[in-house]
């Protein structure tokens, strides 16, 4: 690699690294409880254990169960409802319009087969949820969503330099090679390349999927506007209708149109996931991977029929496939504690690279370094350093 070429992928890796390190710092700080979201929930009881449904129990109405939570927020209408795919219990969010947005929803659980009300903290409360918005907007919504995006791509373009910088500064040395007992700063060098070269494949993978999560508002408008839109011309002129069709009759119906499914969620008229005339009634599978795939049924909420199928275009696909895949979430414990494992590598990756950014000379001395590393080896390198 010429020396110009060097100097130019030495300062992409320098100046990517330096805007987006204090916000990688603290997605990562950030990222690690929410790796463990469900597990904090079971243990401050903010998702308590429901007890199993009796031998032979056969699931609640659901218009009745609907009919419990809006008896626990007078004057709200339904959002949407819910089942959980790890215990008997279902969902419903509701809000004081139709277009409720999600921060200001209030949410009652109830037993799917007994329709007892559960306790369950709000979503939209708590520290868990602080560290979330932290995570994904730093309260400032959109524009927070797209600016973190912004910086999950610098990452990536940070990771990317650092690794061509790798291959000429670590030629002439043993991989995994850390040089401590010599000077300081080689042994942080070390300690950063060996770390940051380890973690690539996962840091790059949560990066990327990162920043594809924060456009999840643009995509689902984008959705919405483009296969929903179509369906919605057809009752144009027509108020959103006052009395709707039995919520069960209408799952009931998505059941048949796709027998291998299972329902994960409806959305109520109104509520931009469905239209103002339709229930959205949403199918899933029932593995890891294809429980994050839906497939939207839409319901003529006035009338109870099936309106139509549509399918979901590839980049809603990828948005659903990328949101476990950042938070490892669609696996057991074991993949949990590997995330959490390279969080805290990732965590000393970006220190590592802050204090070498301290300790810092000229970056002719840093290109010059990098040339005599992958030119002599050790020697050189610890001469430079």
């Amino acid at each position: 690699m010429q020396r110009r070429t060097l100097k130019a992928w030495f300062l992409v890796h320098k100046w990517t690294s330096l805007v987006c390190t204090l916000f990688l710092l603290l997605l990562c700080l950030t990222g690690l409880p929410l790796v463990f979201w469900e597990e904090i929930s079971h243990l401050t009881g903010a998702d308590p254990e429901v007890a199993p449904a009796a031998q032979g129990a056969q699931p609640a109405n659901i218009d009745g169960l609907v009919r419990k939570a809006l008896a626990q927020y007078p004057g709200d209408v339904p959002l949407f409802f819910g089942w959980d795919d790890h215990s008997p219990s279902v969902y419903v969010n509701t809000g004081a319009r139709p277009d409720t947005p999600p921060p200001q929803m209030r949410t009652a659980v109830l037993h799917q087969y007994s329709g007892e009300l559960l306790p369950a903290a709000q979503f939209n409360e708590g520290v868990m949820y602080f560290v979330y918005r932290l995570h994904t907007d730093l309260f400032a919504g959109l524009p927070g969503m797209l600016f973190l995006g912004a910086m999950a791509l610098l990452f990536a373009l940070a990771i990317v330099s650092g690794l061509v910088l790798y291959g000429p500064f670590m030629r002439k040395l043993p991989f995994g090679t850390l040089r401590a007992g010599r000077s300081r700063r080689l042994a942080w060098l070390d300690l950063h390349n060996v770390l940051g070269i380890v973690t690539l494949g996962w840091a790059l993978v949560v990066g990327i999927t990162g920043a594809i999560n924060t456009l999840a508002q643009p995509l689902e408008q984008a959705w919405q506007s483009e296969q929903l839109g179509q369906f919605a011309a057809r009752y144009e002129g027509r108020p959103r209708p006052q009395r709707l069709a039995s919520l069960d009759a209408a799952v009931a119906t998505a059941r048949k149109a796709e027998p291998d499914m299972t329902p994960a969620f409806v959305s109520f008229p109104g509520t931009g996931y469905s239209g103002d005339h339709h229930y959205g009634v949403f199918m899933h599978g029932d593995t890891p991977l294809t429980e994050r795939l839906y497939r939207p049924v839409l319901i003529d909420a006035e009338t109870g029929e099936l309106t139509a199928r549509p399918q979901l275009p590839g980049y809603m696909t990828v948005l659903l496939l990328s949101q476990p895949l950042h938070f490892g979430d669609y696996g057991s414990m074991p993949l949990k504690l590997l995330w959490a494992l390279l969080d805290l590598l990732t965590i000393l990756v970006l220190i590592s690279g802050l204090y070498l950014w301290f300790k810092r000379g000229s970056t002719e001395a840093r290109v010059a370094e990098i040339e005599r590393a992958g030119l002599n080896g050790d020697a050189a390198a610890d001469t430079a350093a």
